[in-house]
């Protein structure tokens, strides 16, 4: 998903177009100190701003303006004439005025966190007791309009870009450039997404569902995933609640009842505000590093309600490729006391670099929010979420319908964008740029002459010991998004065993409503089996058979495949999804220096190295919380934090199809992500199973090893392939994520941006005896750890130049077992914020 922000880095393009007035500058005390929180606005008008920590502003209005403002309490105003309409880089010197010497109060450094000495504090522990009171939440049921718009622009306009070869030819594009109210930049809008909905809620059922009305598109052909990108990081949030979510991350609330411990808190003034007598509160973070922010909120003096507010990220705060956030939010008085949303304003700066130049892209999301209706109860039954649920004709509104619904209008730039992006996409060379994007995020090239994608090109090399290097190729059918049926093939080969390898799959969605799919497929393959205690049933599940070069231990414990299969997949109910399965495999080692022998009296000299067997299967899955986009016969997760529970029933049939062993399987995963507030994400695993009857090593649960330098989260990063065989498991794996909590409070470390994890990984098994018997002429080992649970920890540094981990493994037991690891050191890459 984070790679689509990478895609738009290729969709660089700028201009200049200008609003009446701009201004910007700083402003400065008499020793050249900074002054925060300064007013700036136009004379005679009601347009202002406030300086940052920093002394630095910007401001913009469509009208024109003759005279600049600049005061601070206890330093004397100064009115600067506007000669030119653009007034950048300005810088304002305020002297304090003589007479107020003696009452000029500044505040710097840590605030009193107790009430008797800071006047703030205590407004800050009335909003905690009156929020439960504040909101929606104070309504049985709650009913309103809202309206959407996201936008991504490509900021940092100068001459050099504008001049540059990659633009030539799409020079059009720098009549839509604008400079933003917030930062000052210039942009060149990219993408444009509205859309108009209608939300219900149930406050005693905890029920709420969003109706789309109007959904209307420009920018690129797969729009869909680009919104549900945006949304996911712009999700929906509560500033009441103590923890809010953006990238992945957790941010401490400037209304948190931690608060107090995080930030500073200063009242700095008192006043009306939409004839509602409110108090004026800057605060600022005591510590650097964390995720937090730098602003200030007004707040009513009966409800305690918040008015507005606007927060800022820190500079210094522990994220990736995120250079600024800034947000809105103002609040609507309805029936003399109650505050609601009104509008909600997000933007994100994204870059490589957090240098103040440096280029980068908005992402910008406004929601406003009306016609709110309290009160009316609807059925239980309205609320149900149905599985498949698209709304065409919300997506074909005319110009009557944008004009009748929008909440707010479209400003002469935002109007400009549609032209411009329906132009561009008919250049070619913008179509090579985009398709560029496009095969970094997808991992697949686009053939639309035929209606193909050719991929995944992640794939296309591997390298094992029974292959050598192996090449792959292959492709899918790709109509659009929400394809119905969709034929999936590859091939590959070794150039070590010279043998060619292939498989294709075929899945077809026969009625919508459930999501009834059926699908079908073979594959003639190497695998490593025993990778995983909970397979996948996908006939083309991803081959575990390619490794790196260089590895802890020998990796030729490999399984040549046959297996051919059926399966039914529906969804009745919103994330709860069942599925029955057919498959025949056919097992047996790939090389010699492996095996997968097993008695068999029926065989010449009493063992037989080759398994067949059908197994049918039934399984279940739920993924509460999750969020999908599209509605063909794939589909893509659009959110990373839920739960994951799975349930499954395998049974093999001796005699069905000529199969060999008659036999049950039950397992059980869970999955779940835990967000400690400020302490990071706690990611666990539990996982369990039981296999009644005899079975041979290629159908047994092997405790997953992991014999590669890369961290593989669900493997034991100390164990060898088939050290430890069972047909009775448990496992738990636990990954603590603290962000950089704990580096950033160390001096010499809290620059770098580091993150520390912690892990914790254990399995208990059992194996019987005639399973031991039936596998002797295998030569393994059969070992499980019955007498006493194997575990490992580790500790890890993640964050390095932001885009690799490191971690440090640590065998806890089993020790004396040959050629055991006792410690060893993997790593990863991955684009995290």
């Amino acid at each position: 998903m984070k790679y689509n922000l990478l895609a738009f880095l290729c969709l660089l393009g700028i201009t200049f177009g200008f609003a009446q007035s701009k201004v910007s500058g700083y402003v400065m005390d008499e020793k050249d100190e900074p002054i925060a929180y300064a007013n700036v606005f136009f004379k005679s008008s009601s347009e202002g701003t406030i300086t940052d920590e920093n002394g630095k502003f910007y401001l913009q209005s469509d009208n024109t303006w003759e005279t600049l403002v600049v005061s601070f309490v206890g330093y004397e105003t100064i009115e600067l004439p506007l000669e030119k309409k653009v007034n950048y880089n300005l810088k304002f010197t305020l002297i304090e005025e003589a007479a107020a010497l003696n009452e000029v109060v500044i505040y710097t450094g840590k605030q009193s966190k107790k009430e008797e000495e800071n006047p703030a504090i205590a407004i800050l522990k009335k909003i905690w007791a009156r929020k439960r009171f504040n909101g929606l939440k104070q309504f049985k049921q709650y009913e309103y309009d809202k309206y959407e718009k996201i936008e991504f622009d490509l900021n940092t306009i100068d001459s050099a870009l504008m001049k540059s070869k990659l633009f030539k030819g799409m020079e059009f594009v720098f009549e839509q450039t604008d400079t933003s109210s917030v930062t000052g930049k210039t942009y060149l809008p990219m993408f444009i997404n509205e859309a108009v909905s209608k939300v219900y809620g149930d406050n005693t059922t905890n029920k709420e569902k969003e109706q789309l009305k109007g959904n209307k598109n420009s920018g690129f052909d797969n729009n869909q995933i680009v919104i549900d990108f945006i949304d996911d990081l712009y999700s929906d949030y509560n500033i009441y609640d103590n923890y809010l979510k953006f990238f992945d991350k957790s941010f401490v609330s400037p209304i948190s009842r931690t608060g107090i411990n995080t930030y500073n808190y200063v009242l700095i003034d008192s006043a009306f505000v939409d004839n509602k007598w409110c108090y004026n509160i800057v605060y600022y973070p005591r510590r650097k590093n964390e995720l937090t922010f730098k602003g200030d909120f007004w707040v009513n003096d009966t409800t305690f309600a918040i008015k507005n507010i606007n927060m800022h990220a820190s500079k210094s705060a522990n994220i990736n490729w995120v250079k600024d956030i800034y947000i809105e939010q103002d609040f609507e008085v309805l029936n003399d006391s109650v505050f609601l949303i009104k509008r909600d304003y997000f933007m994100s700066d994204f870059s490589f670099q957090k240098k103040e130049k440096a280029r980068g892209v908005y992402g910008k999301r406004t929601t406003l929010y009306d016609n709110y209706v309290f009160n009316f109860k609807r059925p239980e039954s309205f609320y149900k979420e149905e599985v498949y649920n698209p709304n065409d004709q919300a997506f074909e509104r005319d110009s009557t319908f944008w004009q009748k619904h929008r909440l707010e209008e479209l400003n002469k730039d935002e109007k400009g964008i549609y032209t411009m992006l329906d132009t561009l996409r008919t250049v070619k060379k913008f179509k090579r740029l985009y398709s560029i994007g496009e095969i970094l995020a997808s991992g697949y090239i686009e053939l639309d002459e035929i209606n193909m994608d050719y991929g995944p090109i992640f794939s296309t090399f591997g390298f094992n010991e029974v292959e050598g290097m192996r090449i792959r190729t292959g492709g899918r059918t790709y109509f659009t998004p929400h394809d119905p049926w969709r034929i999936e093939g590859f091939a590959a080969y070794g150039f070590k065993d010279q043998k060619f390898k292939y498989g294709i799959s075929l899945k077809a969605m026969i009625e919508k409503k459930n999501r009834l799919i059926i699908s079908g497929g073979y594959r003639k393959d190497v695998e490593q089996i025993g990778v995983n205690l909970t397979s996948s049933q996908d006939v083309l599940g991803r081959s575990l058979a390619s490794s790196s070069l260089v590895t802890t231990s020998p990796n030729d414990k490999l399984t040549k495949i046959e297996l051919g299969g059926l399966a039914v997949d529906f969804e009745p109910i919103k994330n709860l999804e069942f599925r029955i399965t057919g498959n025949y495999r056919v097992l047996e080692s790939a090389s010699p220096t492996f095996s997968l022998a097993y008695r068999d009296p029926e065989a010449p000299n009493g063992v037989n190295d080759v398994v067949k067997q059908y197994e049918s299967t039934v399984s279940l899955s739920y993924y509460p919380n999750r969020r999908m986009t599209g509605y063909g016969v794939e589909r893509y997760v659009v959110n990373d934090y839920f739960a994951r529970l799975f349930v499954q029933v395998a049974r093999g049939d001796k005699g069905l199809l000529n199969s060999d062993f008659d036999y049950t399987k039950l397992q059980f995963s869970y999955m779940q992500p835990w967000r400690i507030g400020g302490l990071g994400v706690l990611n666990t695993t539990l996982e369990a199973g039981k296999t009644f009857g005899d079975v041979p090593l290629g159908l047994l649960s092997v405790i997953p090893g992991n014999q590669s330098y890369f961290s593989i989260y669900n493997t034991f990063s100390q164990l060898d392939f088939y050290e430890f065989v069972t047909d009775t498991y448990a496992s738990l794996h636990a990954e603590h994520n603290f962000n950089g909590r704990i580096f950033s409070r160390i001096p010499f470390l809290r620059k770098l941006n580091l993150r520390e994890i912690v892990g914790f990984r254990a399995a208990w098994g059992d194996i019987s005896d005639a399973n031991i018997y039936l596998n002797e002429p295998n030569g393994i080992p059969l070992i499980a750890p019955t007498d006493k649970i194997y575990y490992e920890y580790s500790f890890g540094v993640g964050n390095i130049f932001r885009v690799f981990r490191i971690d440090f493994n640590f065998r806890g037991n089993y020790k004396d077992a040959p050629n055991a690891r006792d410690f060893g050191v993997t790593g990863t890459f991955g684009f995290n914020f």
